[in-house]
């Protein structure tokens, strides 16, 4: 073999295993998106899992001292709800009415130990309902936000 091609195949293999690496550090590689009625049942011990669901407000429990989260979400077509422990900064915006998305590993307890904790509000980012809406409505829902 020519120096020039063992050159190339070895610049070749550094980089095929350069993107392995970069691949397989992503956290989201290796996760599978289930539902929160699929979490349940149990099978997905020991998996990096991302689920999302409706927000429990009144499940939410802040303790800055330990910087720990611990709420549930319920599944927004079923009634299963999951409970779930975060060790981070509780996110913006984490009230009722938002989407929840974790990412982590479920606990032989049931409690979903998340890794990764996200919100979305679903009037944010999905489109509007020209049909009902009401120009009225928002206009002093904003002038009541501007008041405060």
């Amino acid at each position: 073999m020519s120096k020039n091609k063992k050159i190339i195949f070895g610049l070749s293999l550094v980089a095929v295993a350069i993107m392995i690496m970069f691949f397989s550090t992503m956290p989201s590689a290796g996760s599978k998106e289930i539902s929160i009625d699929e979490l349940l049942t149990g099978n997905y011990k020991d998996e990096y899992v991302l689920t999302q669901g409706l927000l429990k407000e009144d499940s939410v429990k802040w303790d800055a001292d330990k910087i720990e989260l611990t709420f549930e979400i319920a599944d927004e077509e079923s009634s299963s709800s999951l409970p779930i422990i975060y060790n981070g900064v509780k996110p913006d915006n984490f009230s009722e009415d938002v989407i929840v998305i974790v990412e982590g590993f479920i606990k032989d307890d049931g409690v979903f130990e998340a890794e990764k904790v996200q919100t979305k509000c679903p009037s944010k980012y999905e489109g509007e309902d020209t049909e009902n809406y009401d120009a009225k409505m928002h206009k002093n829902m904003n002038e009541n936000k501007q008041d405060e």
